[in-house]
């Protein structure tokens, strides 16, 4: 396995992830806002999601390699 891919998935790197969600949410509405603040919001929304359900979207594309 891709020590990447081990590092994300174990708990660590299940911090790292919520914790990387978290920052791209709070730097989207207060740090940038408007439209494009909105957009890295909603993008953080998918490492923080990823991370409190404890599943790797990006595993799929990196354990192939």
């Amino acid at each position: 396995m891709n020590p990447f891919v081990s590092f994300l998935a174990s708990p660590a790197g299940r911090i790292v992830r919520i914790v990387a969600g978290i920052a791209l949410i709070v730097w989207g509405m207060w740090g940038i806002g408007g439209t494009t603040g909105l957009v890295v919001a909603i993008v953080g929304l998918v490492p923080l999601v990823a991370g409190i359900f404890d599943f790797c979207v990006l595993r799929r594309f990196l354990e192939h390699r």
